[in-house]
């Protein structure tokens, strides 16, 4: 299965960085969701799968990372991975590769190639702990921002079209649910996310 590593928020209208982004063009979200007529083997797949709600999971994410990904390979130059490391340290700045690897699911070797590549091509700085040496924390540098910044938008209005169907009452019950089944990944003693702003 892909890896479901849909970043924006834990809010259903994707994060909450109010003043530091544009709003989204509408219309940029429908181009990247480029709808298609639902065929049988799909329908099977999605709705007579013993797995069902993995499958449609599976689906939402895929049809959410491959327009997202290949337009910032395009863009910028940058695989998938690497941009993942940007949006990472965009959301909570000096945390190690290790913590990213751990959140995003992705091998540590491959995402230590991914930080070197950033670093190298000016993106991301390291700094070594002044008391345990082994200790590494990353940062973006102002080029990092910019396209974190420059991204975002999209990221957001494909979000926003993906949920468009939905009524505000139903975007909080499957934020408040699907933030239920995430939460049960984790030891019993994490706390609920704090609500949107």
């Amino acid at each position: 299965m892909e890896q479901p590593d849909i970043l924006p928020g834990t809010t259903p209208a994707g994060p909450r960085l109010a003043g530091q982004m544009a709003l989204p063009d509408a219309g940029i979200g429908a181009e990247m969701l480029a709808r298609q007529r639902l065929d049988s083997f799909t329908h099977a797949r999605l709705w007579k799968n013993p797995c069902g709600f993995a499958a449609r999971f599976n689906y939402l994410a895929l049809r959410y990372n491959q327009p997202l990904y290949g337009w910032v390979a395009e863009r910028f130059g940058l695989a998938r991975i690497e941009f993942v490391v940007i949006y990472s340290l965009a959301l909570q700045d000096g945390i190690t590769a290790s913590e990213i690897a751990s959140s995003t699911a992705f091998p540590k070797n491959t995402l230590s190639r991914a930080v070197n590549r950033l670093i190298r091509i000016g993106l991301v700085l390291r700094r070594t702990d002044m008391i345990d040496r082994r200790q590494q924390f990353l940062s973006l540098t102002p080029a990092g921002c910019a396209i974190f910044e420059e991204a975002l938008p999209r990221f957001v209005a494909l979000e926003e079209e993906m949920l468009a169907p939905l009524s505000l009452v139903e975007r909080e019950t499957l934020s408040a649910l699907m933030a239920k089944v995430v939460l049960a990944m984790f030891h019993g003693d994490t706390e609920q996310p704090p609500r949107g702003d």
